[in-house]
């Protein structure tokens, strides 16, 4: 269930940051047009880089989300890093997908969002299940949903630091020969949002965030009930109340429905 775009007081804008500076997923560039092609539809104005001098106050403070993208590794300097914390702070909103969890992990307030990427099996076919059927997120989904993906293991339990688990993998469909080596807890933790970030000051302004660890492949991007997990994890942050597009006293955010950020 995606929010109606009359809810919004303007076009919401969405950086999506793709960066890499290890392993480069081969479906990035079909993840970015399937959400540029269906962004219209939702009141979404989808902007792609991989600039990292963009991340600046200046600039970041023109988004009502970031959306890090099956990035790896150090993707961001020291001033990306805390022009990104300040834009969180302000009431910036984040989602992470797949391989997301793999970057920047020296950086607490994109780890504080869950957890950290510790490995996977092989590509495999998997059942997840959907552990609440209201969030915009798994709204969607059946209550089973077989998938073919990397199945990550992370190495915390999100729970842990206050994320609330919306979707999981039953460990029963799939092999994995690593079994029992993470401490992620029980039910497997695949997808996750936190209403109010961690690591971040106590502004009263504090975004959300959602993270899914699905999305290796471009064929995913292609899947209308693939699409509704990540659009409905998106809905979700954009409904916090802490940007332009729903508060006209918020700080950061779309500037109108017809700016493009510059």
């Amino acid at each position: 269930m995606l929010l109606p775009a009359t809810v919004a007081l303007n076009i919401s804008n969405v950086l999506v940051y793709s960066a890499t500076a290890g392993y480069r997923h081969d479906s990035i560039p079909t993840a970015i047009s399937e959400l540029t092609r269906r962004g219209p539809d939702y009141g979404i104005n989808f902007i792609n880089t991989e600039d990292t001098t963009l991340f600046n106050d200046r600039y970041l403070s023109q988004f009502d989300a970031v959306f890090f993208l099956s990035n790896t590794d150090e993707v961001l300097n020291s001033s990306g890093k805390a022009a990104f914390q300040k834009y969180l702070d302000r009431g910036g909103n984040v989602v992470g997908v797949h391989a997301a969890t793999n970057c920047m992990l020296r950086r607490s307030c994109f780890y504080s969002s869950g957890s950290q990427f510790q490995g996977h099996p092989a590509f495999t076919n998997a059942t997840m299940v959907v552990l609440d059927m209201i969030h915009p997120s798994t709204a969607g989904l059946p209550p089973r949903w077989n998938v073919t993906d990397e199945i990550y293991n992370f190495v915390t339990d999100p729970r842990d630091l206050g994320a609330v688990v919306v979707l999981s993998a039953d460990e029963s469909s799939y092999r994995d020969p690593s079994r029992g080596q993470s401490a992620q807890g029980d039910p497997h933790p695949i997808a996750w949002y936190q209403e109010r970030h961690t690591g971040t000051n106590s502004t009263g302004l504090v975004g959300r965030s959602w993270y899914t660890g699905l999305g290796h492949a471009a064929a995913a991007w292609k899947d209308d009930v693939f699409m509704s997990h990540i659009l409905g994890g998106l809905a979700y942050v954009l409904a916090s109340n802490t940007t332009r597009a729903m508060n006209p006293d918020a700080t950061v955010g779309s500037l109108g429905p017809k700016y493009t950020p510059v």
